[in-house]
């Protein structure tokens, strides 16, 4: 709202009635309303019927008059307006919400605030299911029946220690259209909606005050379009109503009667109410001087009417029964016979129907020494006060085109405005292409997506962001978040998986690369991954597939070694495995070397050229006969060996002067494995690969692992020879 230049915070309320438009400027000072400025100006045609704007332009020119007057009074420039809405096409909501604490706790203003919009939500989804209604409906305000405090009855909350806090409330709602034309009326004046609230709501808080509703009143305001009550009882408000019959429906039977147009005819009204002659002029120029006990007369079947109508609706709000007395504010309530017939109807006392004007605004005062208190004074004054309740507190922007409003919580962002329109809340947020969900080696894994860009969000045609505060009367638009491209993943792509596993195959290293199964078959490392797909990395291959992928085909007849161990065609080898076989090309080779002895006698006499890759392929193969011819050599010692036996420990005596005459044949080396002595003997000169047949080391238990081998500190391989005193490191290489 306004400041001003000494003091408090200036509001300025707008009572939008069906005939005038009454503006209000004031501040507070303690429980004291200061009015500073008031001025009224009537509707020049009918441009609002039943409490609703049928023409906007006419109404928002007529605020305009309305601001102009207050500002050239108060000297300031106004901006910002509290209005109220008629209850036309009212609905109401009564609702119980809870909120429970995870250990006792301090009730703070925070969480009573908390606790209503808590309710009004819960009223809202209520609404939603139950409207049996075209309409649109917005939250104008509510009333908190009563709270409970851990289940026991308060009259308020804040400040107690509690558990559980809860409350009935009641909320009302009115049409889209209702609330759309009013906030375009006004913005057409230049101003932006402060405060929204209800007429009776506006009206009951100055005309019946807490002190008050203990008692069972019912507050009838009674417009020109609209009569709106409202029921007080056990110290809450319990209900609000309406119904579209008021002072235009008496002014409109006068108009006809006397032949005479609208404002003529309202003129008649008001001074019926007052004067005991009245003069006014027809259509035709007329001139006429009447009773006032005349309109009267014209008038009571009407009023008795509109008297019913709204007995009938005091008795159904307040639970079918009657309430114990009626206040009576606003215009039409002047009108002859009201307040009797009223009370007639209800069942009361002539005194405890009552209208209220001078009485309830005794905190109120006017500095413009020609105001006089009125009924008709109430409901604008009261939109004033309501500002300080802070209880109905909207703004409306647009959004991308559509005007929304939204109940401000001073926590309101670009994101409530999104929700509220309806805007897809995926496309708020960057989004992630489609993800790929898959299996490798047991572990479930994702590929995700690429990232969309981000909604672009402008404020007033200005770039922002989602998380902006958001402020009335802007003009929002968003367009909607991208999704990204979808994920896309190779199996080379996996961490787990390695271009390659080494194997040395007769001396030479063999770089093969690394089996890939994609559900159960193998998959190369160009493999596009799929939803679901089971990906197991294969860090081994059999002997059959290592002769496969080097082109070669095996001799079975002849030994296979793995790790100097007889293998076969099935047996698997992992990384740095050594095989050492026999192919068909090594015995064509063999055959043309005997064929042609003497050109290996040359072959063996000359020296190996180092650049030469023939002769060192060459020395290779004569490495490995060597070493073949040792194996050789310690097999046929072997078969003198006795014959195994079945128990294992006779096997070993049997074997034992054996072993004793292998010692004496070949000198006896110690050589130190992971810190450990090991004796090698019954050989004359030692490899790497010996040292298996004195150690426990399982070579089939690497699991995808690779074995590292040492000597002396330097890798190695499995051909080197061995000294007395090496230091020899075997392990496998954890990832």
């Amino acid at each position: 709202m306004e400041k001003r230049e000494i003091g408090g915070e200036l509001v300025f309320g707008l009572d939008i009635g069906t005939r005038n438009v009454v503006g209000t400027v004031g501040y507070q000072i303690g429980k004291e309303f200061i009015v500073i400025a008031q001025h009224s100006v009537e509707h020049e045609t009918r441009a609002m019927m039943d409490g609703q704007i049928h023409d906007i332009g006419r109404v928002g020119r007529t605020i305009r008059i309305v601001k102009d007057a207050l500002e050239e009074q108060t000297g300031q420039a106004l901006t910002s307006v509290c209005i109220a809405a008629a209850g036309r096409v009212l609905k109401t909501v009564t609702v119980n919400i809870e909120q429970k604490y995870e250990s006792e706790m301090v009730v703070s203003a925070e969480d009573v605030h908390t606790l209503d919009l808590l309710g009004i939500e819960k009223a809202q989804s209520i609404l939603k299911v139950e409207n049996d209604t075209n309409y649109k409906f917005y939250c104008v305000g509510y009333s908190v029946i009563r709270y409970y405090l851990n289940d026991d009855v308060f009259a308020s909350l804040e400040g107690h220690k509690a558990e559980r806090i809860a409350e009935d409330v009641i909320v009302t709602f009115l049409p889209e259209d209702v609330i759309d034309g009013l906030y375009a009326a006004v913005a057409l004046a230049g101003l932006n909606v402060a405060n929204l609230t209800l007429e009776p709501i506006a009206a009951i808080d100055i005309a019946i005050p807490e002190n008050f509703r203990m008692l069972n009143i019912a507050l009838v305001d009674i417009g020109a379009g609209t009569s709106d009550i409202s029921v007080t009882r056990d110290g809450s408000i319990i209900a609000y109503g309406m119904i579209p019959l008021a002072g235009d429906e008496i002014t409109e039977m006068i108009a006809q009667h006397y032949l005479v147009d609208f404002q003529t005819a309202e003129q008649i009204k008001i001074a019926s109410a007052e004067d005991a002659e009245i003069e006014y002029t027809d259509i035709m120029q007329l001139k006429h001087t009447i009773p006032a006990k005349e309109v009267w007369e014209l008038t009571e079947e009407l009023v008795d009417g509109i008297t019913t109508d709204i007995a009938n609706k005091i008795i159904e709000l307040n639970g079918d029964r009657s309430v114990k007395a009626v206040f009576i504010v606003g215009g039409g309530g002047k009108m002859h016979g009201f307040e009797t017939r009223l009370a007639d109807k209800l069942k009361l006392p002539q005194e405890r129907v009552a209208l209220r004007g001078a009485e309830v605004l005794q905190q109120v005062t006017f500095e413009q020494p020609e105001v006089r208190k009125d009924p008709l004074l109430v409901t604008p004054v009261g939109i004033c006060l309501n500002y300080y309740e802070q209880k109905n507190s909207f703004i409306m922007v647009h959004f991308n085109g559509e005007r929304i409003k939204l109940y401000d919580n001073n926590r309101l962002t670009i994101v409530d405005a999104a929700l509220q329109a309806g805007f897809p809340n995926e496309q708020l947020f960057p989004r992630r292409g489609r993800e790929i969900n898959f299996i490798v080696n047991g572990t479930p894994r994702i590929a995700r997506g690429e990232v969309g860009e981000s909604a672009i969000v402008k404020v007033n045609d200005k770039l922002t962001n989602i998380n902006a505060p958001l402020l009335a009367n802007s003009y929002i638009t968003i367009e909607p978040s991208t999704e990204g491209k979808a994920a896309r993943i190779t199996v080379g792509d996996i961490a787990d998986y390695e271009e390659t596993v080494n194997f040395i195959v007769n001396g030479k290293n063999i770089l093969c690369p690394k089996f890939v199964e994609v559900n159960g078959a193998i998959a190369l490392s160009s493999y596009e991954i799929k939803e679901g797909d089971v990906v197991e990395t294969k860090s081994f291959y059999t002997i059959a597939q290592l002769a496969e992928f080097m082109d070669v085909c095996v001799d079975t007849n002849h030994e296979i070694l793995v790790n100097n161990r007889p293998s076969d065609l099935d047996t698997l080898v992992y990384e740095n495995f050594t095989i050492e076989w026999t192919t068909d090309t090594m015995l064509e080779e063999q055959e043309d070397m005997q064929e042609a002895p003497a050109l290996e006698e040359a072959r063996a006499t000359e020296p190996v050229r180092e650049d030469d890759p023939e002769e060192m392929r060459m020395q290779e193969i004569s490495v490995g006969e060597a070493y073949d011819e040792a194996e050789e050599e310690y097999e046929e010692q072997d078969t003198e060996a006795p014959e195994e036996m079945e128990d294992d420990g006779a096997m070993e005596k049997e074997q034992e002067p054996y072993a004793q005459d292998a010692e004496e044949e070949g000198p006896v080396m110690d050589v130190y494995v992971n810190g450990e002595t090991v004796r090698l003997t019954g050989k004359t000169e030692y490899i790497f690969v010996d040292i298996f047949d004195f150690i426990d080391f399982d070579l089939k238990a690497s699991n995808g692992r690779a074995i590292v081998i040492k000597v002396n500190g330097e890798y190695t391989d499995y051909v080197r020879r061995l000294d007395e005193g090496d230091q020899i490191e075997i392990y496998w290489e954890e990832k």
